[in-house]
């Protein structure tokens, strides 16, 4: 066994990991984070740690450099503390889409993170929905890959819309969607889509029948919006009755919000896996929903060496 549980946060979500804590019963652990005016970070951890299992909650989203960086130097501050062990906890894994040599010359970014993550310290990781599955083999240590599904295929059922089609916005997405439909007693339709560039896709053609259909896209990230955009033109032009859609990560950069605002959907789910915050008051479609009590009954578990696979059940 290892010594007490103790739950740190940095600077991008410290709102998520209170609400872990207050499920918990425990007290989030004190730790002083500031940067100097040339932007470097500082961390000094203000309690005793010695033997302790420490679990840092750092969602490594927007600002991505300034906040995975952050989490790299709290791990390193634990390390030197003498901590039994510790626990990366990643509701939102950045880079996550960097997974592969898609094209000459570039790197696997998302291989590089996992790297400098178990170099600063890290003994396992705890994350959500990644974009890829295979990242979790791009780590020697163990990584716990929750799924956000079970979160909102509740929502989805309360809703109780009828005539309901789960669609998924590329093939890389079918399995999620499958397993959406199936619990929900759906259809499914896929979206052959194309990318032609950065943030950029075109829509080639959409399997399955949406007609007269109450359709809900479903996907693991929305950055832009652009492409989920595309996709609300090419099902309304096949003639869905109402489109919505849900996402684990909420990235909305860019011109995402407005363009979320602007279009057709009639709804619009995301998780609190990073901070909605500012995003929710923006957008009136926005409805967030929080993956707090599925991050806190995970690190319960693994601090007690309890099986967490129950927790993985899409």
């Amino acid at each position: 066994m290892y010594g007490p549980l103790k739950i740190f946060t940095g600077r991008s979500h410290p709102a998520l990991a209170q609400e872990i804590c207050d499920i918990l019963g425990i007290a989030l652990g004190h730790v002083s984070l500031y940067s100097f005016s040339d932007g470097e970070n500082y961390v000094q951890i203000d309690e005793n740690v010695r033997g302790a299992d420490v679990f840092v909650i750092q969602p490594t989203g927007p600002p991505v450099n300034d906040n995975l960086m952050e989490l790299l130097i709290m791990l390193d501050a634990f390390k030197r503390s003498s901590a039994s062990r510790m626990t990366a906890v990643l509701p939102y894994y950045g880079y996550a889409r960097q997974d592969r040599k898609d094209k000459p010359r570039v790197p696997i970014t998302s291989k590089l993170v996992a790297d400098l993550i178990t170099a600063a310290g890290a003994d396992r990781v705890l994350t959500l929905d990644l974009h890829a599955s295979q990242i979790q083999g791009f780590f020697n240590i163990p990584v716990d890959h929750l799924f956000a599904a079970p979160v909102i295929v509740r929502h989805l059922r309360d809703l109780g819309l009828p005539d309901l089609t789960i669609v998924s916005p590329d093939a890389g997405g079918v399995e999620r969607a499958r397993s959406y439909a199936k619990r929900l007693g759906a259809t499914l339709a896929i979206i052959d889509k194309r990318r032609t560039g950065a943030n950029q896709t075109e829509v080639m053609n959409i399997i399955g029948d949406v007609k007269e259909r109450n359709v809900f896209v479903v996907d693991d990230i929305v950055d832009t919006g652009g492409t989920l955009i595309h996709s609300v033109d090419a099902l309304l032009a096949k003639g869905a009755r109402s489109i919505s859609a849900s996402f684990t990560h909420g990235v909305l950069s860019g011109k995402a919000i407005q363009r979320i605002n602007s279009s057709e959907l009639v709804h619009v789910i995301a998780t609190n896996s990073m901070s909605m915050a500012d995003k929710q008051a923006e957008c009136p479609k926005l409805t967030t929903l929080s993956i707090g009590d599925l991050l806190a009954q995970a690190i319960k578990r693994i601090h007690d060496e309890d099986s967490v696979s129950s927790l993985f059940e899409m």
